[in-house]
């Protein structure tokens, strides 16, 4: 297994370790609900090093990005990223990215998942407008910093006002003598941000944010409680939600979708769908009874007919409920409609409630 630069870091804080995408990643330290809790109620650390960065420079940069993606990367000024979706030629999705302007038309990190790494780089390379490419993704270490005291504790460290910043933007600095690019971006909902920083300096920035944290109850998070906290906002994973032949629409993803401003790979079949009108819909949904929903558990309705299934369930330890997102016919969509979820040849009555979860304390 892939190691990335914190694995000494990870045993340190006696972390359990598991197998994920090809590396050897944290999968909690003290307990995925107190961890999870952390992250809302104070500040967690998170090691996504093993996430992949690919950069695209020279005067095809822009060219080439908005080939390979959904969302119009022209507006992007320097200093902006968004996120943004790699489609394949029959309308599927290849992943999901965050793009990073470094310098209009010139210098972009794209930020791909760590177990789509290698396809999304030969994508990229097969699909190329004549933009320079590099692989990237052995270079940097990434950390994110999540919770209501993440932007103290990343001004105590590095000395960026990231309270000052708007969501998705970047600001590059030197620290220590390290390359750092600070993100405003995260997968958990709350405030914070990610850092990209060199791999040789990612342990040395770990450790400075846990030390400097301690009065801020800082704590490092494993996948697990990443996993919960992503849940509870409804916010896509690849391989659940999102895959090869994911119609972004059906995943109500339509809002990085630029039809009008570009062409784009896959635009035909993309578009094609949605104007046929869409079959299904993601939803967020609650159990009612007793029960946890897991993804490919089947959904049903009230008279047991098979009309979706789950893409990713939990138990909620914010809202201390189970709590499922899932592709279902769409009018089953609605809000208030009465499901079930098929849990080991029981069905367990939930209901589609509003999302993000965390909003219906």
């Amino acid at each position: 297994m892939k190691k990335t630069p914190l694995h000494q870091n990870h045993l340190n804080h006696k972390a359990k370790m598991v197998e994920f995408a090809g590396w050897e990643m944290p999968i909690q330290y003290v307990g995925l609900k107190e961890e999870h809790l952390n992250v809302r109620n104070h500040v967690g650390l998170f090691d996504v090093s093993h996430m992949g960065e690919i950069r695209v420079q020279g005067p095809s940069a822009l060219k080439t990005l908005q080939w390979l993606t959904t969302n119009n990367v022209e507006i992007l000024e320097n200093g902006q990223a968004q996120y943004s979706l790699l489609p394949n030629a029959e309308g599927g999705l290849v992943d999901d990215i965050i793009v990073y302007c470094l310098e209009k038309n010139q210098d972009y990190l794209v930020c791909v998942n760590a177990s789509n790494e290698e396809k999304d780089w030969q994508h990229f390379q097969k699909n190329n407008q004549g933009a320079w490419l590099t692989n990237e993704s052995a270079h940097w270490g990434q950390i994110a910093v999540q919770g209501p005291q993440a932007f103290e504790l990343i001004q105590r460290v590095t000395g960026i006002e990231a309270s000052q910043m708007k969501p998705f933007q970047t600001k590059s600095i030197t620290w220590l003598g390290a390359q750092m690019i600070f993100a405003s971006t995260g997968y958990t909902g709350e405030k914070g941000g990610e850092f990209f920083i060199e791999a040789a300096s990612t342990g040395k920035l770990w450790e400075a944010l846990i030390e400097k944290g301690q009065n801020l109850n800082v704590m490092p998070i494993g996948l697990g409680a990443r996993d919960t906290l992503r849940t509870e906002m409804k916010y896509s994973l690849y391989g659940h939600e999102i895959n090869e032949t994911s119609n972004p629409y059906e995943a109500g993803l339509g809002w990085v979708i630029k039809p009008q401003a570009k062409d784009f790979i896959g635009k035909t079949p993309i578009v094609a769908r949605k104007d046929a009108g869409l079959t299904r819909s993601l939803i967020g949904f609650k159990t009612i009874e007793r029960g946890i929903p897991r993804q490919d558990y089947t959904l049903h309705d009230l008279e047991g007919r098979q009309i979706g299934y789950v893409t990713s369930g939990t138990h909620s330890p914010s809202l201390d409920a189970a709590i499922g997102i899932g592709y279902v016919e769409s009018r089953f969509s609605n809000l208030g409609t009465e499901i079930a979820v098929d849990i080991r040849g029981k069905k367990i009555k939930s209901v589609v409630c509003k999302t993000p979860f965390l909003n219906q304390k």
